[in-house]
């Protein structure tokens, strides 16, 4: 293992180093070792930029289903009044 030389200041409020130390008592490391782990495991943005791009495409293609399923709708309810219509004035000749 490599010995540890570099130092990285963080700045962090006196409640956040509180949480970081009991988390770290917790874990049975050292403050240090918490911080190391907590860094290497950390993942960039973007791999839940990917994730909301996958989302996003979801919900396209669920609108367009929508959008379709309430044209085929609106379709059926014109047909339907125009029977109606025509039933209605059939029975007015009558």
């Amino acid at each position: 293992m490599t010995t540890a030389t570099a130092r990285i200041p963080v700045l962090v409020t006196e409640a956040e180093k509180a949480r970081i130390v009991e988390r770290a008592r917790e874990a049975g490391v050292s403050t240090a070792e918490y911080m190391r782990r907590a860094a290497r495991s950390f993942s960039s943005a973007g791999s839940g930029e990917e994730a909301l791009e996958a989302v996003m495409e979801q919900v396209a293609e669920s609108a367009g289903r929508a959008e379709r399923a309430i044209g085929e709708t609106l379709d059926f309810v014109s047909a339907s009044n125009r029977r109606i219509a025509e039933l209605e004035s059939s029975r007015e000749v009558e």
